[in-house]
Protein backbone atom coordinates (compact mmCIF):
# COMPACT_ATOMS: atom_id res chain seq x y z
CA UNK A 1 0.00 0.00 0.00
CA UNK A 2 1.76 3.09 -1.19
CA UNK A 3 2.53 6.31 1.59
CA UNK A 4 0.52 9.69 0.41
CA UNK A 5 3.02 12.23 1.01
CA UNK A 6 2.23 16.31 -0.05
CA UNK A 7 4.95 18.64 -0.54
CA UNK A 8 3.58 21.86 1.31
CA UNK A 9 4.45 25.27 2.09
CA UNK A 10 1.98 28.47 1.43
CA UNK A 11 4.90 30.06 0.59
CA UNK A 12 6.52 30.17 -2.96
CA UNK A 13 10.03 29.64 -3.95
CA UNK A 14 11.05 27.33 -1.26
CA UNK A 15 11.65 23.91 -3.40
CA UNK A 16 8.69 22.41 -3.38
CA UNK A 17 8.61 21.10 -6.92
CA UNK A 18 12.34 20.62 -6.89
CA UNK A 19 11.99 18.51 -3.96
CA UNK A 20 9.07 16.54 -5.37
CA UNK A 21 11.02 15.64 -8.62
CA UNK A 22 13.86 15.05 -7.21
CA UNK A 23 12.52 12.84 -4.20
CA UNK A 24 11.06 10.76 -6.56
CA UNK A 25 13.77 10.33 -8.88
CA UNK A 26 15.67 9.09 -6.16
CA UNK A 27 13.11 6.94 -4.66
CA UNK A 28 12.19 5.43 -7.94
CA UNK A 29 16.57 4.61 -8.51
CA UNK A 30 16.06 2.69 -5.77
CA UNK A 31 13.15 0.19 -6.70
CA UNK A 32 10.59 2.36 -5.26
CA UNK A 33 7.60 2.62 -7.41
CA UNK A 34 6.20 6.30 -7.54
CA UNK A 35 3.86 8.09 -8.73
CA UNK A 36 4.09 12.00 -8.44
CA UNK A 37 0.92 14.29 -8.73
CA UNK A 38 1.15 18.06 -9.65
CA UNK A 39 -1.40 19.87 -8.28
CA UNK A 40 0.15 23.18 -8.75
CA UNK A 41 -1.02 24.98 -11.93
CA UNK A 42 2.30 26.65 -12.59
CA UNK A 43 3.29 22.77 -13.31
CA UNK A 44 6.79 23.33 -12.15
CA UNK A 45 6.84 19.72 -11.16
CA UNK A 46 5.36 18.61 -14.65
CA UNK A 47 8.11 20.75 -16.62
CA UNK A 48 10.80 19.54 -13.93
CA UNK A 49 9.97 15.40 -15.34
CA UNK A 50 10.73 16.79 -19.08
CA UNK A 51 7.06 16.83 -20.17
CA UNK A 52 5.75 18.64 -22.62
CA UNK A 53 2.71 20.54 -21.01
CA UNK A 54 1.06 20.89 -24.48
CA UNK A 55 1.16 17.36 -25.16
CA UNK A 56 -0.68 16.93 -22.40
CA UNK A 57 -4.56 15.27 -22.30
CA UNK A 58 -5.55 14.72 -19.31
CA UNK A 59 -4.04 16.83 -15.99
CA UNK A 60 -4.92 17.12 -11.98
CA UNK A 61 -7.76 18.98 -13.16
CA UNK A 62 -9.52 16.61 -14.98
CA UNK A 63 -9.28 14.31 -12.21
CA UNK A 64 -10.16 16.76 -9.88
CA UNK A 65 -13.27 17.49 -11.55
CA UNK A 66 -14.06 14.05 -11.88
CA UNK A 67 -13.53 14.02 -16.00
CA UNK A 68 -11.80 11.53 -16.18
CA UNK A 69 -10.88 8.71 -13.77
CA UNK A 70 -7.24 8.82 -12.08
CA UNK A 71 -5.83 6.37 -13.67
CA UNK A 72 -6.55 8.01 -17.20
CA UNK A 73 -4.04 10.79 -16.03
CA UNK A 74 -1.13 8.99 -15.74
CA UNK A 75 2.46 9.59 -17.43
CA UNK A 76 5.33 7.20 -17.81
CA UNK A 77 8.58 9.47 -17.37
CA UNK A 78 12.01 8.47 -18.87
CA UNK A 79 12.97 8.05 -15.57
CA UNK A 80 12.95 4.86 -13.69
CA UNK A 81 9.86 3.53 -11.95
CA UNK A 82 8.56 7.34 -11.87
CA UNK A 83 4.95 8.10 -13.26
CA UNK A 84 3.28 11.76 -13.10
CA UNK A 85 0.17 12.99 -13.28
CA UNK A 86 0.89 16.32 -14.83
CA UNK A 87 -0.50 20.08 -14.42
CA UNK A 88 -1.34 22.93 -16.62
CA UNK A 89 -2.51 26.31 -16.21
CA UNK A 90 -6.19 25.15 -16.18
CA UNK A 91 -5.84 23.80 -12.49
CA UNK A 92 -6.15 26.99 -11.53
CA UNK A 93 -10.20 26.97 -12.10
CA UNK A 94 -10.25 23.89 -10.45
CA UNK A 95 -10.28 26.55 -7.41
CA UNK A 96 -13.62 28.68 -8.08
CA UNK A 97 -15.24 24.72 -9.51
CA UNK A 98 -14.43 22.97 -6.36
CA UNK A 99 -16.41 25.54 -4.16
CA UNK A 100 -19.80 24.68 -5.39
CA UNK A 101 -19.15 20.57 -5.64
CA UNK A 102 -20.07 17.81 -3.81
CA UNK A 103 -17.55 16.16 -1.39
CA UNK A 104 -15.07 19.44 -2.74
CA UNK A 105 -12.24 18.36 -0.06
CA UNK A 106 -12.27 14.52 -0.69
CA UNK A 107 -12.25 14.87 -4.73
CA UNK A 108 -8.73 13.65 -4.69
CA UNK A 109 -8.79 11.11 -2.06
CA UNK A 110 -11.61 9.10 -2.79
CA UNK A 111 -9.69 9.12 -6.85
CA UNK A 112 -6.71 7.74 -4.80
CA UNK A 113 -8.70 4.94 -3.43
CA UNK A 114 -8.47 3.05 -6.54
CA UNK A 115 -4.89 3.48 -7.29
CA UNK A 116 -3.06 3.73 -4.00
CA UNK A 117 -2.37 0.21 -3.84
CA UNK A 118 -0.08 0.50 -6.66
CA UNK A 119 2.45 2.45 -6.02
CA UNK A 120 5.07 2.40 -3.15
CA UNK A 121 4.82 5.97 -2.53
CA UNK A 122 2.36 8.96 -4.09
CA UNK A 123 4.00 12.85 -4.02
CA UNK A 124 1.74 15.79 -4.12
CA UNK A 125 3.28 19.27 -5.13
CA UNK A 126 1.06 21.76 -3.98
CA UNK A 127 0.84 25.27 -4.75
CA UNK A 128 1.94 28.41 -2.92
CA UNK A 129 -1.37 28.99 -1.28
CA UNK A 130 -3.73 27.41 1.43
CA UNK A 131 -6.81 27.35 -0.75
CA UNK A 132 -8.89 23.74 -2.13
CA UNK A 133 -6.13 22.03 -3.83
CA UNK A 134 -4.03 22.39 -0.91
CA UNK A 135 -6.59 21.43 1.24
CA UNK A 136 -7.77 18.20 -1.45
CA UNK A 137 -3.50 17.12 -0.81
CA UNK A 138 -3.90 17.41 2.63
CA UNK A 139 -6.91 15.36 3.04
CA UNK A 140 -5.63 12.93 0.72
CA UNK A 141 -2.24 12.65 2.39
CA UNK A 142 -0.78 10.71 5.54
CA UNK A 143 2.30 12.87 6.21
CA UNK A 144 3.36 16.12 4.55
CA UNK A 145 7.19 17.32 3.72
CA UNK A 146 7.45 21.37 4.69
CA UNK A 147 9.96 22.61 2.81
CA UNK A 148 11.44 26.07 4.07
CA UNK A 149 13.72 28.73 4.07
CA UNK A 150 16.09 29.32 7.24
CA UNK A 151 15.15 32.85 7.12
CA UNK A 152 13.31 34.81 10.04
CA UNK A 153 10.19 35.56 7.65
CA UNK A 154 9.67 31.85 6.80
CA UNK A 155 8.28 30.84 10.45
CA UNK A 156 5.57 33.11 10.15
CA UNK A 157 4.49 30.81 7.23
CA UNK A 158 5.38 27.55 8.82
CA UNK A 159 3.00 28.99 11.79
CA UNK A 160 0.19 29.32 9.44
CA UNK A 161 1.00 26.25 7.62
CA UNK A 162 0.65 24.42 11.05
CA UNK A 163 -2.32 26.13 12.25
CA UNK A 164 -3.80 24.97 8.49
CA UNK A 165 -2.61 20.81 9.60
CA UNK A 166 -4.36 21.23 12.43
CA UNK A 167 -7.89 22.23 10.65
CA UNK A 168 -7.46 19.35 8.24
CA UNK A 169 -6.83 16.71 11.30
CA UNK A 170 -9.23 17.72 13.44
CA UNK A 171 -11.85 18.25 10.68
CA UNK A 172 -11.15 15.77 7.42
CA UNK A 173 -7.77 13.61 8.53
CA UNK A 174 -7.61 12.52 11.84
CA UNK A 175 -4.23 10.74 10.59
CA UNK A 176 -2.06 13.57 8.88
CA UNK A 177 1.36 14.10 10.18
CA UNK A 178 4.09 16.16 9.53
CA UNK A 179 6.79 14.16 7.95
CA UNK A 180 9.60 16.40 8.19
CA UNK A 181 10.54 19.74 8.09
CA UNK A 182 13.24 20.38 5.07
CA UNK A 183 16.11 23.23 4.98
CA UNK A 184 16.07 24.48 1.54
CA UNK A 185 18.60 26.59 -0.04
CA UNK A 186 21.12 26.27 2.95
CA UNK A 187 23.81 28.01 3.86
CA UNK A 188 24.96 26.44 7.37
CA UNK A 189 27.90 29.37 7.03
CA UNK A 190 25.24 31.89 7.94
CA UNK A 191 24.27 32.60 11.82
CA UNK A 192 20.74 33.39 10.77
CA UNK A 193 20.23 30.23 9.23
CA UNK A 194 21.55 28.12 11.98
CA UNK A 195 19.04 30.52 14.70
CA UNK A 196 16.09 29.69 12.86
CA UNK A 197 17.05 25.65 12.20
CA UNK A 198 17.19 25.81 16.11
CA UNK A 199 14.38 27.41 16.49
CA UNK A 200 12.27 25.64 14.35
CA UNK A 201 14.26 22.53 16.04
CA UNK A 202 12.96 24.07 19.39
CA UNK A 203 9.29 23.35 18.41
CA UNK A 204 9.56 20.70 16.30
CA UNK A 205 11.43 18.11 18.06
CA UNK A 206 12.42 14.97 15.82
CA UNK A 207 10.68 16.77 12.88
CA UNK A 208 13.23 18.51 11.22
CA UNK A 209 15.28 16.47 8.39
CA UNK A 210 19.08 16.17 9.33
CA UNK A 211 19.68 16.66 5.43
CA UNK A 212 20.10 20.38 4.26
CA UNK A 213 19.18 21.03 0.53
CA UNK A 214 21.74 23.68 -0.14
CA UNK A 215 21.78 26.48 -2.28
CA UNK A 216 23.66 24.66 -5.76
CA UNK A 217 23.66 25.60 -9.16
CA UNK A 218 23.15 22.70 -10.29
CA UNK A 219 19.88 22.17 -8.99
CA UNK A 220 19.30 25.24 -10.40
CA UNK A 221 20.14 24.48 -13.87
CA UNK A 222 18.54 20.63 -13.95
CA UNK A 223 14.61 21.55 -14.59
CA UNK A 224 15.53 23.52 -18.06
CA UNK A 225 16.90 20.10 -18.88
CA UNK A 226 14.14 18.18 -18.13
CA UNK A 227 15.67 16.10 -15.70
CA UNK A 228 16.04 15.48 -12.37
CA UNK A 229 19.46 16.59 -10.36
CA UNK A 230 20.66 12.99 -10.44
CA UNK A 231 20.12 12.61 -13.99
CA UNK A 232 21.66 15.91 -14.76
CA UNK A 233 24.67 15.33 -12.71
CA UNK A 234 25.67 12.36 -10.43
CA UNK A 235 28.33 13.93 -8.71
CA UNK A 236 26.92 17.07 -7.27
CA UNK A 237 26.24 18.39 -4.56
CA UNK A 238 22.73 18.71 -4.78
CA UNK A 239 22.58 14.61 -6.00
CA UNK A 240 24.10 13.81 -2.74
CA UNK A 241 21.61 15.89 -0.83
CA UNK A 242 18.90 14.48 -2.14
CA UNK A 243 20.15 10.68 -2.01
CA UNK A 244 20.69 11.81 1.84
CA UNK A 245 16.70 12.93 1.92
CA UNK A 246 15.77 9.77 0.42
CA UNK A 247 17.47 7.48 2.62
CA UNK A 248 16.14 9.68 5.96
CA UNK A 249 12.39 9.16 4.42
CA UNK A 250 13.24 5.16 3.88
CA UNK A 251 14.96 5.20 7.47
CA UNK A 252 18.25 3.88 5.84
CA UNK A 253 21.88 4.73 6.67
CA UNK A 254 22.91 7.99 5.62
CA UNK A 255 25.73 7.27 4.12
CA UNK A 256 26.80 8.47 0.67
CA UNK A 257 29.01 5.72 -1.93
CA UNK A 258 32.29 6.51 -1.02
CA UNK A 259 32.13 10.21 -0.08
CA UNK A 260 30.37 12.20 2.27
CA UNK A 261 29.74 16.13 1.38
CA UNK A 262 30.06 18.47 3.82
CA UNK A 263 27.50 20.56 4.47
CA UNK A 264 24.37 18.37 4.05
CA UNK A 265 24.20 17.05 7.71
CA UNK A 266 23.56 19.14 10.58
CA UNK A 267 25.34 18.50 13.96
CA UNK A 268 24.27 18.42 17.65
CA UNK A 269 26.63 20.27 19.62
CA UNK A 270 28.95 17.68 20.56
CA UNK A 271 29.37 16.75 16.48
CA UNK A 272 27.59 13.98 16.20
CA UNK A 273 25.25 13.27 12.94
Amino acid sequence: MGKIISVANQKGGVGKSTTVVNLAAFLGSKGKKILCIDSDPQGNATTGFGIKKRTVEHTTYSVLIGKVRIQEAVIETEFKNVSVIPATETLAGAEIELVNMENRVNRLKMQLLSIKDDYDYILIDCPPALGSLTINALVASESIIVPMLAEFYALEGLSQLVNTIKIVKNNYNPALEIEGILFTMFDGRLNVANDVVAEVEKYFPNKVFKTKIPRNVRISEAPSHGKPIMYYDKTSKGTDSYTLLGLEILGEPLELPQKKRRGIFSFNKKGSE
